[in-house]
């Protein structure tokens, strides 16, 4: 009998084009995702070197990182002509290449980590790559799915393969069903409390349990997105009929006579029951209250209901003078309660938490309810598709009563590339994936949180358990 194995190691195994003589090994690459952060770089390497792309039909190129995201009306306003000319540079390099690009004026233009899915161009089984560390979003669909260095987006376009040294095998076991007003942010905030950001580093992450088993597509992509901030290579989720169901007659999935036939290869990817995991981690989601994160990093985080933690109560120096930094940078006081901390700012969106039933669980918090005076709220879409189907909902109608600014699709606030920051000091309430010192402007001030949380910081004008205003 063949040795039980994880998926991760059937969609490896599957894979593998040669094993090299370093002991990594040459996998073939099934889906390449490419924004303008990278491209420009990319196709200039291309061009030195005198190769083409290999398989343009195998890529899918947005304009997402440096697009701003106010009006469209006119002349885009880009930060400097260095992101312009990222723009200019990801289109004629698609265009010579013959690679389908979503850009500026592209209805269907957004952030690389929701186009992707919403047109059914990720897949069950499938090695998808892109120059971006949150690729790990696709793991939602059952894909061995991670980000790349410049050099290696380079590398695929031209071989359509990438060299990888395989990674252990990590299962995190999440059992349900949730509590009341716990999303699938607030899970992976908990987890990453509990394992800290380097608890999934040499790790590729599986997720199970009845806790997965309820959530949807979308809820799930939310979960692996943040994988990376465990230090895993990836995050995954075996597919189901919930995968299936939201792949079924999108533009770029499998249809007719292909469809029937992917979909009986798709039921057989799944971790056999006595596969063998490097490392396993449980946690009852039942128990779990919405969380928030204090700190610079998304594992300093903590439950909406307790308090910032005391540095002097930590016996390890390090983590003790780790901790006090955070502390200080958030201009936070040991002990202070999480719910009295006022914000300034609310952002809706990024790679995380920029899809339609974000918004939706955002509009029933706000809905009837006013922005608190003095806080800028925004909502900015995860891509074009997502925009107009909130529009037909009527839900930008409801962001724009409450006082909420509705904008045009891109990363926006998420980095801050696009000239879309906070000023030093200010604090956010956010829906994205990194609080990291700096991330969302200089000196500005990060709170990392699910898209009914920010809404409900954004109505009373502090960090708030939303359950209060469910």
């Amino acid at each position: 009998m063949p040795e039980p194995r994880t998926l991760y190691a059937k969609i490896w195994d599957a894979h593998v084009v040669e094993t090299l003589p370093d002991g990594r090994a040459l996998l073939a690459v099934d889906r390449h995702l490419l924004h303008d952060g990278v491209a420009i770089y990319a196709f200039e390497a291309l061009r030195a070197k005198g190769r083409g792309v290999r398989r343009p039909d195998l890529t899918l190129a947005v304009a997402d990182h440096v697009v701003p995201t106010g009006p469209r009306t006119g002349a885009i306003p880009y930060e400097d002509d260095d992101a312009r000319r990222m723009v200019e540079q990801i289109e004629a390099g698609t265009r010579e290449a013959g690679i389908t690009a979503f850009s500026v004026g592209d209805r269907r233009q957004g952030i690389v980590h929701v186009v992707g899915p919403e047109q059914g161009f990720v897949l069950p089984g499938t090695v998808t790559v892109c120059g971006d560390s949150h690729t790990s979003t696709h793991g939602a669909f059952g894909a061995y799915a991670f980000g790349i260095g410049i050099t290696e987006v380079g590398h695929v376009l031209a071989t359509q393969t990438i060299k990888q040294q395989k990674s252990k095998a990590m299962r995190v076991s999440l059992r349900g069903p949730r509590a009341r007003g716990t999303t699938a942010k607030d899970l992976v905030l908990a987890l990453m409390q509990h394992v800290g950001i380097a608890g999934g580093t040499g790790h590729v992450v599986e997720y199970q349990g009845s806790a997965v088993d309820e959530l949807s597509m979308e809820e799930r992509m939310t979960l692996c997105n943040m994988s990376i901030e465990l230090g895993a290579r990836a995050g995954l989720v075996a597919p189901d009929e919930t995968t299936f169901a939201y792949l079924k007659g999108r533009p770029m999935a499998p249809s007719g006579a292909l469809w029937d036939q992917a979909l009986a290869a798709w039921r057989e990817l799944r971790s056999d029951p006595d596969a063998v995991f490097d490392r396993e981690v449980e946690l009852d989601a039942t128990k779990l209250a919405p969380h928030v994160t204090w700190g610079t990093n998304p594992g300093q985080a903590a439950p909406i209901t307790a308090a910032v933690p005391d540095p002097a109560a930590i016996a390890d120096p390090a983590a003790r003078a780790g901790i006090a930094r955070a502390i200080d940078y958030m201009g936070l006081a040991a002990g202070q309660k999480l719910s009295e901390v006022k914000i300034d700012h609310v952002f809706i969106g990024s790679c995380t938490n920029g899809r339609i039933e974000d918004l939706r669980s955002a509009v029933e918090v706000i809905r009837n309810r006013r922005v608190a005076p003095g806080v800028t709220a925004w909502v900015v879409p995860g891509s074009g598709s997502v925009k107009a189907q909130a529009e037909a909902e009527g839900l930008d109608e409801f962001f724009r009563a409450a006082g909420f600014d509705w904008r045009e699709p891109g990363c926006s606030m998420c980095l801050a590339m696009n000239g879309e920051r906070l000023q030093p000091g200010q604090r956010s309430a956010s829906t994205s994936n990194r609080n990291f010192e700096g991330r969302q402007g200089r000196d500005a001030r990060t709170h990392l949180m699910s898209p009914a949380m920010a809404a409900a910081a954004a109505i009373t004008g502090r960090l708030t358990d939303v359950r209060d205003l469910l």
